[in-house]
């Protein structure tokens, strides 16, 4: 699909590389041309010089043919400007805004436009590495039924296999986040030092599977 992005700093520079070799087609735009340098070698999208909610230029960056939009700016106003004419003007269906503010996030979440609260977001993974504690919620689906969390595990499960926590927790392991890449476990993958481990669970289950996380194992497995 083609996407159009709007800012040119360090989350749009990576972005844009990002979606362009998962064979997307990215058009990215920036007020300052100088911006363009950051993007790696190689780049093959379109670079287009101006305001991001500007009609001419979104044009130019094929708005008309995009599916998705991001707004990473450095600017709460302009991300949300633009965000809006994407969806409201071009009928894009995929947008986000990136939003400093988390007051600002919230309002705009409810009138339809997804946001990413940086400022938010930061905090709640820096308390997250110091208070590991518990389930965090990733996901939720419709039904309210199953969860997808990423779940504190003490350091006595280190060493012990996948196959063990799933054993003891009758929930399943979907992923690892290990040395900041996603691990696909099998049941002999055993837990690492450091590692996040992230869970599908029935929601009514998610202080009894938390329990058994927080818990050293009862025997050798």
């Amino acid at each position: 699909m083609h996407v159009v992005i709007m800012g040119c700093g360090r989350v749009g520079a990576t972005l844009a590389p990002s979606l362009e070799s998962r064979g997307h087609s990215v058009a990215i735009i920036d007020q300052n041309p100088d911006a363009f340098r950051r993007l790696p070698a190689g780049f093959d999208g379109r670079t287009v010089p101006g305001v991001g909610y500007d009609r001419d230029v979104l044009e130019e960056a094929g708005i008309e043919r995009a599916e998705a939009f991001a707004a990473v700016s450095s600017g709460d106003n302009s991300n949300i400007i633009a965000a809006r004419v994407a969806r409201e003007t071009f009928g894009v269906e995929n947008v986000v805004a990136r939003i400093y503010d988390p007051g600002r996030a919230e309002v705009y979440q409810r009138l339809g436009i997804p946001t990413v609260a940086t400022v938010r977001w930061t905090a709640d993974q820096m308390l997250r590495r110091l208070l590991p504690e518990g389930a965090e919620t990733e996901w939720i689906d419709p039904s309210g039924t199953i969860r997808l969390a990423e779940v504190h595990v003490t350091s006595d499960w280190v060493g012990r296999r996948v196959s063990a926590l799933e054993e003891a927790s009758g929930a399943r392991v979907a992923f690892l986040s290990r040395f900041g890449e996603g691990v696909v476990p099998s049941q002999d993958t055993m837990v690492q030092e450091g590692d996040l481990v992230h869970v599908i669970m029935r929601l009514a289950d998610t202080e009894r599977v938390s329990q058994v996380f927080q818990t050293a194992p009862q025997q050798e497995v």
